[in-house]
């Protein structure tokens, strides 16, 4: 039988990362502060491995900014997270509730992060008393919700009484402070290429975080700019929440994070975290993202076994030619790849998908959690061969 596959100033150099209480520090030998990842519990009770806990997912999956102890969610307590997500352990427990996470561990931990997304983007009568508990512990709040905790009468007043702090992912700084679209992105060096999709929560952050690692591994200077609230919780260094930003402003912020990651970072590559999808109707941030980032090259992410768009049970997934074509009539840019998420497939199905959507397509294929990730890379590398590493002369 076959088994399933297994596996601030605008936020452009991001002003949304931790602000780390003194406790939150550690002593360099002499005793000068050293900047530490603050410890973090992730708060995903029954949506873990699931579409909206697509935040708790990509942080015990990857996280720079939190160091990841565990998850809540009653539906797996007990098992252990990368074995839950991706078949693989990755040693970040999941506990039955707030209470028991904080026990399991020898202090209290500095963050409790809100890894749901929600698509109406609010707290529930039950996720406010965990927030509150969290807050009564001293534990800092971070949350991806459009409603902000910030501006919440009780959590704030409680916050406050604490000392902790709450940071609010997708609030957008001043309107007045936000930056218009100048074109100044045409006169970037770097390759730019945004991975796109064919659905929400269908895997474009994951990919990207991937392929960035992977091509810096080579020796090729990538730097990933994040566009939602997740890959900013993971630590992007560069990236604003497109969905938080005025229309007016969301191709301005976002060629603002594109020139600040290429002048800061000098990069070969600069990848651009794709939001929901430009056939969804749901959805404009992709359309804002191709205006923004004008991408030379897009690679297309894409769950074949899923039968309908997220959350819309009577809108069917679209054929991924179709996206390539709405794409690319859409922007001048190019798509150079595709990506597949193995979601409900068996090893055997996902090799003959690989094999299909490559012929159909004419484009290379991978899946970026179950292939090698060297296969991802080489969907780059096939359409910029300049950026192969220059084989070393053999000595004489």
């Amino acid at each position: 039988m076959e088994t399933a596959v297994k596996a601030g100033r605008p936020v452009w150099q991001n002003a949304s990362g931790p602000q780390l209480r003194l406790s939150e520090r550690s002593q360099k030998p002499g005793g000068s502060p050293a900047a530490r990842p603050p410890t973090a519990i992730v708060y995903c009770e029954g949506n873990f491995a699931r579409v909206d806990g697509k935040t708790a997912n990509g942080l015990v999956r990857h996280s720079q900014a939190y160091r990841i102890l565990s998850v809540v969610d009653s539906d797996h307590a007990g098992g252990d997270s990368g074995q839950i997500l991706d078949g693989a352990p990755n040693h970040i427990p999941v506990f039955d509730d707030l209470e028991t996470a904080v026990t399991h561990e020898a202090v209290i931990p500095d963050t409790l992060i809100y890894g749901m997304a929600p698509s109406d983007g609010k707290l529930s009568a039950d996720d406010r008393r965990v927030v509150l508990d969290a807050v009564s512990l001293g534990m800092n709040i971070v949350s991806g919700l459009h409603e902000y905790l910030s501006d919440d009468p009780e959590i704030a007043l409680a916050a406050k009484s604490r000392s902790v702090s709450l940071r609010d992912i997708r609030k957008p700084r001043s309107s007045k402070d936000m930056r218009l679209f100048d074109g100044s992105v045409a006169n970037v060096k770097a390759i730019r290429i945004a991975v796109l999709g064919t659905d929400c929560a269908i895997g474009k952050r994951t990919t990207a975080t991937l392929l960035a690692r992977e091509l810096n591994a080579q020796g090729i200077r990538t730097v990933l700019v994040g566009t939602g609230q997740t890959g900013l919780m993971q630590g992007a260094k560069y990236g604003v929440a497109m969905d938080a930003v005025p229309p007016q402003f969301c191709c301005g912020e976002l060629e603002g994070a594109i020139v600040a990651a290429s002048e800061g970072e000098q990069p070969d590559v600069i990848l651009i975290e794709g939001q929901g999808a430009l056939s969804h109707p749901a959805f404009c941030t992709s359309a804002f993202i191709l205006r923004g980032s004008q991408p030379d090259a897009v690679i297309l992410q894409h769950a074949p076994k899923r039968a309908h768009r997220c959350d819309f049970p009577n809108m069917a997934m679209p054929d991924p030619g179709d996206e390539i074509a709405l794409i690319e009539a859409f922007a001048n840019t190019k798509v150079i790849g595709v990506t597949l998420n193995h979601e409900g497939m068996t090893e055997a199905g996902l090799t003959a998908a690989i094999k299909e959507h490559a012929g159909n397509l004419g484009l290379p294929v991978s899946d970026a959690l179950s292939r090698p990730a060297a296969h991802l890379a080489e969907i780059v590398l096939s359409a910029y061969p300049r950026l192969r590493p220059m084989p070393v002369a053999a000595a004489l």
